[in-house]
Order: C-alpha cells, then structure tokens, then sequence
C-alpha cells in the first residue's frame, strides 16, 4: 500500500512495524492506515495519541469504524484484491479494483488517486460483504486446491483445470452465476454426481457434496 500511495504521488512519512513506538504516528499526517491484522486494529488505535486534524483509517474489511475509537476522524478502504505474501506492492495492482471505503471522504480520495473504483459499504453490511470476499477469494483458491488433488491422483496437470475455471469467471462475468452454471448438479443428474463421490477419496466428499448442493441451489433443483 505504501509503494502504491508513493506512485500515486502521495508522500509516505514512514511505515511503523510492530515493535515500533506507535502513539505519535498521527503527528504531521493527513491519514494515518492501520494495516494490521483484524484482531489487533482496536489495540493499535487505542495505542496512537488522537490528533484532530489526521485521519485514521484501517484496511479491514469486516471492521467498522467504531475500532477506532477515540479518533474523531475515522474511515476504513478495504481493497478487493489477493495480495499473497511477497506481492509487490505497486500502483497497478490497485488499478480498476474496488474497495470498499466508509467513514471519512479522504479514504475515497485515496483510492481514487489508486486507480481504484469506492463502494460504501455499510457497518451492518460490512461482516456479509466480507463474506462475499472471502467466497470470492480463499474459498475458491480452496477449491481449486482440492481440484489441484484429484487431478494429480489421475496424471492430469492442474494447469488444464485453471482454464476451465478461467472459463468459468468470465462466463459468470457475462451470464451471472445462474446462466453459467453446467455440469451434473445443473442437468439434475444425481447418478454421475454419486459416481463421483464414490471415484473420490474419503477426505474429498464431504466438501464436494457441500458444492454440489450449493450448484442444485443455484439451479433451482433437489437431489433425487
């Protein structure tokens, strides 16, 4: 985020770590990010010494703003974006992504001069809509996971699987998800689905039943 806001010609004053002093790190600033994980927002908050002019904003997306009491001026941008450990962070990576912001108008400034595209998202909202992301994101790449298993236990590479899944996105991009869904749970055909649970090992079904009741739900059907 730093890189980025340096490329998009903000000034970073300086990154703190955890072991650094943290209770002046509002002094002089504009926005004040809090990039911890979830858990800890609330007690780094609490640790920084209010300033009324700066704004301190946190990066979570399932936290409102009352985690960051007892700043007068609060505001949160969550970026819809997979950064795995190592990505480098750059200003194209920001570049057409959303973010959810709230709270105080410099948080959408800040992502609009990223290239970003805001969406307010609501405190009430914010634990569903984080939801929708982790669905979106970590349970998907678990997925495709469990995919990476079955297709090594028959000899075929992962890679021909991603451009299926590849496939799929952009489908849904065009159809939603109801007019891209194929496959058994679409058609209502219950026998290849028990097929494959059976070909299956123990360790894989239940998960895959999971997602399969998931497709007869979206296709509007019950197993048999």
């Amino acid at each position: 985020m730093a890189r980025a806001m340096e490329k998009s010609r903000w000034t970073v004053v300086d990154v703190l770590g955890r072991d650094d002093a943290q209770d002046r790190a509002a002094d002089g600033v504009d926005l004040l990010l809090i990039a911890t994980p979830d858990r800890d927002v609330a007690d780094t908050a609490l640790a920084v010494a209010p300033v009324e002019e700066a704004v301190v904003a946190h990066l979570s997306g399932v936290l409102g703003l009352e985690a960051l009491a007892p700043h007068a001026r609060r505001a949160s941008l969550h970026p819809l974006v997979s950064l795995p450990d190592g990505s480098a962070g750059t200003g194209a990576v920001f570049t057409g992504s959303w973010f959810a912001v709230a709270g105080d108008p410099l948080a959408r400034r800040l992502v609009e001069d990223l290239g970003g595209r805001p969406v307010v998202v609501s405190a009430e909202n914010r634990a569903a809509y984080h939801a929708a992301a982790v669905i979106s994101s970590n349970h998907l790449v678990a997925l495709l996971g469990q995919a990476e298993r079955v297709a090594e236990s028959v000899g075929v590479p992962l890679d021909a699987f991603l451009e299926l899944a590849a496939g799929s996105v952009d489908n849904v991009r065009r159809l939603g998800a109801a007019g891209a869904l194929t496959g058994p749970a679409a058609r209502g055909d219950e026998d290849t689905i028990r097929a494959h649970l059976e070909a299956l090992e123990p360790a894989e079904r239940e998960s895959y039943s999971a997602v399969a009741e998931l497709a007869r739900r979206l296709a509007g059907r019950r197993p048999r």
